[in-house]
């Protein structure tokens, strides 16, 4: 039986109550969710922003976790959303789900649970999202047109990283965001204007929710699920496993990605040209970091440095415009003969200014260019011609739809495979140092000059 939770609703009262329940039992449990930024920080302090009793016996939190080392003047740190199930038992069948059992405060006694594993906590949450309304400082709104069905059977998805996605049948998928930033998050704003361009690569959002305190912000977004799909990332690598082509595939994609840019290009405004002295000497900053960072990369700098000094100088090339901005294959999904991209938050280190700004597209079509790499690099031998064929069928494709060739922007293209391969070493060196000859491979064929 679930205990019905009097606490103080919103967030102008009772805030640092919650802490003296929650606080030691967050402290422990955040660091080791996959969702958690700041893994390599011990958590110095833990603030509740808003906490809304969203149904009885659920909690809805925005937390703040600090990161400042003792008497820092300025706190360092991310907030991040938690939905947390209270109840008088502890439930075998919650038992992943079991953050711990709380020992004084306003929920002594009570045990806690992380909602979005709780099925009858996640049918609710659908409910919320079904008929517009508030609960506190949050907001619950849904398309003009959206007619959402009640009943559908929830199941949460093991899969993610950065956010947790609940299924619902096989009609919808509800993307709750974990680390949250002021302002409307891309994966809310993008696929929306998209679709009042028609364009039908990309799902339109029909419900989300968000906050009006601390700060506006996107808590999450319900879209269409596209059963029996498969992402390119699994297709690619069922392709090297069975020693089949796949530059059909890679052709659409590119084609497909190049409909995606026209349609962004069309509803959102342009920028003049890339400036690109600007960028280049914004990724010659992130090279810097990353070689103190990674031993490894030093003795490649020189060369890596060159691409960005032959970006600073190169003119012309296609308008900054709003792109998608983390595109690989696991970003893309292919159902019934057709790729939809998914996923415009962008990277989620990133602050969310960045990833709504203006960039390049070619920062798109090189992170595939990388992701074609990757797939070509998990199985022994290393099929590179694969990965080749791959990157000219996808820049093909993609020329023949965007009406420029991304191969003769020579400058854009290396400058911009050479930024994601740094950023890739980086990530891979602090969190898969086995997978760091991936990247490390790329970083030496594009320090010699012409890429």
């Amino acid at each position: 039986m679930t205990k019905t939770v009097g606490l103080p609703r919103g967030t102008t009262a009772g805030l640092d109550r919650p802490l003296v329940s929650l606080g030691g039992l967050l402290r422990d449990w955040l660091p080791r969710q996959r969702w958690f930024a700041g893994k390599d920080r011990p958590v110095t302090e833990l603030s509740v922003l808003s906490m809304t009793e969203l149904f009885p016996g659920c909690l809805h939190l925005l937390v703040h976790a600090d990161h400042s080392p003792g008497g820092a003047a300025a706190p360092s740190g991310d907030c991040y959303q938690l939905l947390l199930g209270v109840r008088e038992h502890r439930a075998p069948r919650l038992e992943r789900a079991y953050i711990g059992r709380a020992e004084e405060g306003p929920l002594a006694g009570l045990a806690v649970y992380d909602a979005l594993h709780d099925p009858r906590a996640a049918e609710l949450l659908l409910e919320r999202l079904r008929i517009p309304g508030t609960a506190g400082p949050l907001r619950f709104e849904t398309a003009p047109d959206a007619r959402i069905p009640g009943g559908l059977a929830p199941r949460l998805l093991d899969a993610e990283q950065s956010n947790s996605s609940l299924v619902y049948g096989d009609s919808y998928i509800l993307k709750v965001f974990r680390r949250i930033q002021p302002g409307v998050n891309p994966d809310l704003e993008v696929p929306g204007a998209l679709a009042a361009q028609g364009c039908a690569r990309v799902p339109a959002p029909v419900a989300w929710f968000r906050t009006t305190e601390p700060s506006p912000a996107t808590l999450g977004v319900l879209q269409p699920f596209l059963p029996g799909a498969a992402d390119g990332w699994t297709l690619a690598l069922r392709a090297l496993a069975a020693g089949d082509d796949f530059t059909t595939e890679s052709r659409e994609l590119g084609r497909a990605t190049a409909e995606v840019h026209l349609a962004l290009s069309a509803a959102f405004p342009s920028a003049v040209h890339d400036e690109h002295s600007r960028t280049a000497e914004a990724m010659s900053a992130r090279l810097d970091a990353a070689a103190q960072a990674v031993p490894a990369l030093r003795p490649f700098v020189p060369g890596l440095r060159g691409a960005f000094e032959a970006l600073a100088t190169c003119d012309g090339g296609p308008l900054a415009q709003r792109i998608h901005g983390d595109l690989h294959l696991g970003q893309v999904l292919r159902a019934d003969h057709e790729w939809f991209v998914i996923d415009f938050e962008g990277e989620p280190t990133r602050p969310l200014a960045e990833r709504r700004s203006t960039q390049s597209p070619v920062r798109d079509v090189a992170g595939m260019l990388r992701s074609f790499d990757y797939a070509a690099r998990q199985r022994r031998p290393w099929r590179p011609e694969w990965a080749r064929r791959c990157r000219e069928a996808y820049c093909a494709g993609y020329a023949a739809r965007a009406g420029w060739d991304p191969r003769k922007k020579h400058a854009l293209l290396r400058a911009h495979e050479t930024d994601r391969a740094v950023y890739e070493v980086v990530y891979e060196a602090r969190h898969r140092p086995a997978w760091l000859p991936v990247p490390m491979a790329a970083i030496e064929r594009l320090a010699r000059w012409g890429g």
